[in-house]
């Protein structure tokens, strides 16, 4: 068949980043957002200013994703989750909670478990984000 060594050649390799990945992981370190770690593992200098955030987060209180990013002062609620995707283990990761007041979706029974034994205001099975927001003082 005509053509069909080229179609082939175009198929992604499994395991290799797309060319759109690769712009998009230069794009974020170029501006400071980069979330993955670029060598030996270690968190980028972004996702280290989130973590250091979230690790000040007292027992009893939460910032939201949105929250963070803020007091970080770039990235967005996203950059935020994906740093906490990939190294939350590292700090109070249950501390770090939807808009809504929702628990970490990844693993919601989990997170409300640690939120109550903080004893966060809780309204149901959200945090009341009224009393348990905490602006970083």
């Amino acid at each position: 068949m005509p053509g069909a060594g080229r179609a082939a050649s175009r198929r992604a390799v499994p395991g290799t980043p797309t060319v759109a990945a690769v712009r998009n992981q230069a794009a974020s370190v170029s501006a400071g957002l980069a979330t993955r770690p670029l060598q030996g593992g270690r968190p980028t200098p972004y996702a280290v200013a989130v973590l250091e955030v979230v690790d000040r987060i007292p027992r009893g209180k939460v910032m939201s994703y949105g929250d963070v990013a803020e007091y970080v002062g770039s990235g967005t609620g996203r950059t935020v989750g994906a740093v906490m995707s990939r190294h939350g283990h590292e700090v109070p990761w249950h501390r770090v909670v939807q808009s809504t007041g929702g628990p970490n979706p990844a693993a919601p029974e989990e997170a409300l478990r640690r939120l109550r034994r903080d004893r966060t205001p809780m309204r149901g099975d959200k945090v009341d984000m009224r009393l348990a927001r905490w602006d970083g003082r």
